[in-house]
């Protein structure tokens, strides 16, 4: 399989960027997480040609403009994974969490219509395993008590995003306030 590689720069880190033929996202990684992006790539697609080439513009533009502050840019960026059920399903879920809010591994579990509450590790599993950085919004999960807990590109990073859009100091929840609480969530 090929795909074709691009670097990005942000104000976090220069971005690796995996895209195919149609200009669909397959990976975004930090570029000091090489190892990582090649890993998953194997992984998911088993034997991978990346191509060096420039980075779509659209997608390009989206990022440009989520750094700018407009944290509705990636709306429109297609983005295509291969993955297990649950990870699929966990990525999915991501993309519907609004900038600005962020949810539970917890609330993301029962939002997928997971009642036991031991899912949440499986969920934080799949979300770990997110080869999309920033377009998965997989920053935007946190424990239930608002810890930033793991990022795979580092806590530091995670941090960033939130405060970026808006959402540390007081973290807003994407669920409803008055929502039931499982033990353990």
């Amino acid at each position: 399989m090929q795909f074709n590689l691009s670097t990005v720069e942000s104000p976090i880190g220069q971005l690796l960027l995996v895209t195919d033929e149609q200009k669909r996202v397959r990976a975004l990684e930090f570029a000091d997480h090489e190892t990582r992006l090649r890993r998953l790539l194997r992984e998911h697609y088993g034997s991978v040609e990346l191509v060096t080439t420039t980075a779509p513009e659209e997608i390009v533009t989206a990022l440009g403009n989520y750094f700018s502050g407009d944290l509705n840019a990636f709306d429109n960026v297609v983005t295509e994974t291969n993955g297990t059920e649950l990870q699929r399903q966990v990525w999915a879920a991501l993309r519907a969490i609004p900038g600005g809010l962020t949810t539970s591994y917890g609330e993301m579990a029962r939002g997928l219509g997971y009642a036991d509450p031991r899912m949440a590790i499986d969920i934080g599993a799949a979300n770990g395993a997110n080869p999309i950085a920033i377009i998965v919004p997989c920053h935007r999960v946190i424990a239930k008590n608002g810890d930033l807990k793991g990022y795979a590109w580092g806590v530091h990073r995670k941090r960033w995003l939130l405060e970026h859009e808006g959402v540390l100091g007081a973290p807003q929840s994407a669920a409803a306030s008055e929502e039931i609480r499982l033990p353990g969530f």
